[in-house]
Order: C-alpha cells, then structure tokens, then sequence
C-alpha cells in the first residue's frame, strides 16, 4: 500500500499515546498519535483513527488489553510505542519488554498492518537524577531496532537527535512531550513512514534560548524533585497507577475529521 493511502490508523501505547504534555484533562489532549494522524488525513483525506492508549500502562498490560481490539478494527496502519513505564520499575526486564513489543508487531503485521514505533531518548539528558536509566534505554532501543526490523516495522529515531534534550521539548514532569515534543514525535513518524512531504526538519535544533543560571536550575531541580518525582514514587510504593480506573480515550474508529 502507497504510504500515502492509509485509511484506518489505531494507535496503541501509553500515556505519550495518550497525549499527556499536550493539552490537558479538562480541555483535551492532543500529542503525538492525533498529530500523526493528521498528517495521514493530509495526505489521504477520509482517515479513520482510534487510540487505545492508555496511561501508566507497562508493555505487557499495552499488549493484553490493547493487542486484540486493535487487531479486531483492522488497521492498515499502527503506531506501538511502550516501555517507558517499564523502564522506571526498580525490576527491568529489556528482553521482556521488547518480547511484548514484538508480539505486537508480530501480530499487527501479519494481519496485513504497516506498524511503525519509536526509540526513546535518554531521560537522563533532561532529568539529571535519571541518569542511571540510561543502559536500560540504551539496551531497550537496541531490542526495539532488532525486533522492528524483523517484522519490517517503521523506526522513528527519536532517541538521536541533540534537539531531544532541549527542555521545551518536554513538560516540567520530565518525563512526557510538550506540545513542541508531541509534534516532532508525529513529524518523526511521518519521515519514517515515508508520507508525502515529510523530511528530516524534525531533527533540526529549536530555536536558541538564554539558559539558566546555575542557581535557577538548581532551584528547578528541587522543585520537579518535589511537584513530581515524590508523588511518583509514592503511587509505586502504594501500587498505584496513573491508570487506574482509565480507558482508551477514542475506542472506536471515526473519522479524524471529526476530532474536536
């Protein structure tokens, strides 16, 4: 199939799925599979979009609560990006992970789907204090790249470019997309998947900044350290999820004309 006559897209993943970081909870959110899916309703207007994603969600819960209602609505079309969660859990697994992942692609391709996923940047390089993470993302992309290329899935490298540690790229949790992040994952996807139009710009250094004195980013680092790394490890220690009681925001296929 032409890259450039895709018709139904389900997108399957996490809370970057989702959308968190690009928008919010009372007025929408929007991130990287909404704006992929636009640029696949502008190439071939009449595109049909779903998101299973779902937040907090590690790998395997992606693949046993995602993986069959989106094999049930038929993509010609999928975007599988988890295991960030996994990542963060004090018990990692990267061959486990990637076996999730790769039952995924496995099973969306040979039901006739073009699936297309990402590598994940190093979250040390914005959040200094996860700097120990970062063999976990290395050998975790590494599998990625190798079970991708064995079921012929699109790889968006977004783990590479210098511009990825650029922090408006991100939130102030650190750990999701902005807006500006959101759109380059979705610009990124696109390049991968060959869409009209689409080029590297994705990759290209925002635009310069004045940096912050060594006292404001300390001060920054206190402050993420206690708005948002407290209260996670807090939901972990209590088993709790970001998920819990959560569905798909957008189960069924519709028309993304119709996105609000």
């Amino acid at each position: 199939m032409p890259s450039s006559d895709y018709r139904r897209y389900v997108a399957l993943g996490d809370s970057q799925t989702e959308g968190l970081g690009d928008g919010d909870d009372t007025t929408g959110l929007r991130g990287f599979a909404d704006r992929f899916a636009g640029h696949l309703e502008a190439a071939r207007p009449g595109l049909l979009y779903a998101n299973l994603a779902v937040r907090g969600r590690l790998a395997g819960q992606v693949r046993a609560e995602q993986l069959g209602p989106a094999l049930a609505l038929r993509p010609d079309i999928a975007t599988v990006v988890a295991g960030v969660n996994d990542v963060l859990r004090p018990r990692f697994d990267a061959a486990e992970v990637a076996g999730h992942l790769e039952e995924m692609f496995a099973a969306l391709t040979a039901a006739g789907a073009h699936v297309a996923t990402v590598t994940f940047p190093d979250i040390g390089r914005i959040a200094p204090v996860a700097r120990p993470l970062a063999p976990r993302l290395l050998e975790l992309n590494a599998l990625v790249r190798a079970a991708a290329a064995r079921h012929g899935v699109y790889v968006a490298e977004t783990a590479l470019p210098q511009a990825v540690a650029d922090p408006r790229m991100w939130t102030t949790d650190r750990l999701h997309a902005s807006s500006v992040g959101h759109e380059r994952i979705a610009a990124a996807l696109a390049h991968a998947v060959g869409l009209p139009g689409s080029d590297d710009t994705w990759t290209h250094p925002l635009p310069p900044r004045t940096a912050p004195t060594r006292g404001a980013a300390v001060a920054a680092e206190l402050r993420w350290a206690a708005a948002f790394l407290g209260p996670w490890l807090g939901r972990r220690l209590r088993g709790r999820s970001s998920g819990d009681g959560r569905t798909a925001k957008r189960p069924d296929l519709l028309p993304f004309a119709a996105t609000p």
